[in-house]
């Protein structure tokens, strides 16, 4: 006899708040129920367009079935997001952050959270300890934050905060981010799977999220006992793509190294090695396989277009802004790393190597 699992929205949870073992439900969870993404999970509740009846009144019935309820328990009605005053205005090199705050403003509305943006100066510890001093902030935000003096200036203001695409190394706090370690060695893995052998990995370093990418190549290499030193690292002083057509242009001067592949650390660097191969009459991926890292919106606009991983972007805002209502609410209190797992996206840029 087979027995029929019960419908997901028939499942409610009955246990109380006092409960050690009790979290509120999230709109992730009701996107994992519906089969659907957070975003069309907050259009439905918020009221908003673009959603339709049907799913609508499915999503309507799953948050009723499941008890889910705004955290109106919190305390402070603003939130502060601090970013640098580079990430919040250049779109053309920080897209990547663009596409996390929408996810975040959108969670935000829903939840009528008032998000007060602070762009970090160079005198930007001083300034965000004045403005978290206000009674009225209930928590920070910080996206996209390195620098060792805020985050030790974030750990003294004794308020609830999460780091949001960064992290701490001492975690002392709170962070959520993708997994880029793992996310990198995937697209490492799936260019070797494809026969390649001599894979170069194109870069921008400085950040420790960026040093983790390099990590992942390195491990995928190391694991297929491949060859990674430092005369396969390409370094660039900016993510942008003609700084990284100019550095493959260079390399591939300077180097008489066959390679196959250039695995990068994001798609502006990838669209720049394209333009290098291009350039020199290098066809890809006939010649040379290419692969990107973030899915950005372009990616899906070169020629050929781009094999990327997929980074969930607007996710990673919305799971922010979620551990920062639950340390709110004191249901959250040790420091952890949320790290999100990231996919491959196949697209034309790479292929089996052939045979020689």
């Amino acid at each position: 006899m087979i027995m029929k699992k019960k419908p997901a929205s028939a499942a409610t949870d009955n246990r109380s708040k006092n409960d050690p073992t009790y979290r509120r439900v999230r709109l992730e969870d009701i996107a994992t129920r519906c089969g659907t993404s957070l975003s069309t999970v907050s259009r439905a509740l918020s009221g908003d367009k673009g959603v339709s009846p049907e799913l609508r009144s499915k999503i309507q019935e799953m948050a009723r079935a499941v008890r889910y309820t705004p955290a109106q328990e919190i305390s402070g009605s603003k939130i502060v997001l601090a970013a640098s005053q580079v990430a919040m205005l250049d779109y053309h090199r920080y897209q990547f952050s663009w596409y996390v705050l929408q996810g975040l403003k959108e969670r935000a509305k829903m939840l009528d959270i008032e998000i007060v943006t602070h762009p970090l100066s160079e005198a930007g510890a001083s300034q965000l300890a004045a403005l978290m001093a206000d009674p009225s902030i209930g928590g920070l935000l910080a996206l996209t934050v390195d620098d060792q003096e805020i985050l030790d200036t974030v750990v003294s203001l004794n308020k609830p905060a999460v780091l949001v695409n960064s992290d701490d190394p001492l975690m002392r706090l709170s962070s959520v981010l993708p997994c880029n370690r793992s996310a990198m060695r995937l697209a490492a893995d799936y260019l070797v799977q494809q026969g390649h052998r001599n894979i170069v990995f194109l870069t921008h370093p400085g950040r420790r999220t960026i040093e983790q990418r390099l990590e992942g190549w390195r491990d995928a290499m190391l694991h297929h006992q491949l060859p990674c030193d430092a005369t396969q690292v390409i370094t660039v002083s900016d993510w942008l793509p003609e700084l990284a057509e100019q550095a493959v242009v260079d390399y591939m001067q300077r180097h008489q190294t066959s390679f196959s592949a250039i695995l990068c650390a994001n798609d502006s660097l990838a669209i720049g090695a394209i333009g290098a191969l291009n350039k020199l009459g290098i066809k890809v991926p006939d010649d040379i396989s290419v692969i990107g890292m973030d899915d950005l919106p372009q990616a899906e606009f070169t020629q050929p277009e781009l094999t990327t991983v997929h980074l969930p972007v607007q996710e990673i805002g919305v799971i922010a802004l979620e551990l920062l209502q639950d340390m709110i609410a004191g249901t959250v209190q040790i420091p952890r790393r949320v790290e999100l797992a990231c996919s491959l996206i196949e697209r034309q840029s790479v292929m089996a190597k052939r045979q020689d």
